[in-house]
């Protein structure tokens, strides 16, 4: 009996967790850290991307209609092959709090 009534219960949190409305789940960078992202992006990435791309501070790059990136995966991808690329030597959580200031800049992903 004990396990029937455990299998009931993880199936029914599974299907309180589904209906979790997407609001409770917005945030496809959570607790990142902005601040931190800002000055990684200010030191690591605009220069680059002012020469590559044009616009006043690199930004060109994210607003061009073409953009590569189009949902919270690829952003995180494309700033992993950008630190390799250049050896930037950051570490996932920097990279991390990199697309959340991204994010919560340009992107706007939910």
């Amino acid at each position: 009996m004990r396990t029937r009534i455990s299998t009931a219960a993880t199936a029914a949190t599974a299907t309180l967790l589904l209906a979790l409305p997407l609001a409770a789940q917005a945030d496809p960078f959570p607790n990142a850290d902005h601040a931190a992202g800002k000055d990684m992006h200010a030191r690591l990435c605009v220069e680059c991307h002012e020469r590559k791309y044009g616009g006043e501070d690199g930004s060109a790059i994210y607003l061009r209609p073409d953009r590569r990136v189009t949902t919270p995966s690829a952003l995180s991808q494309q700033l992993t092959a950008c630190t390799t690329m250049l050896n930037l030597d950051l570490f996932p959580e920097d990279e991390h709090h990199l697309a959340g200031y991204l994010n919560k800049l340009y992107y706007k992903f939910e």
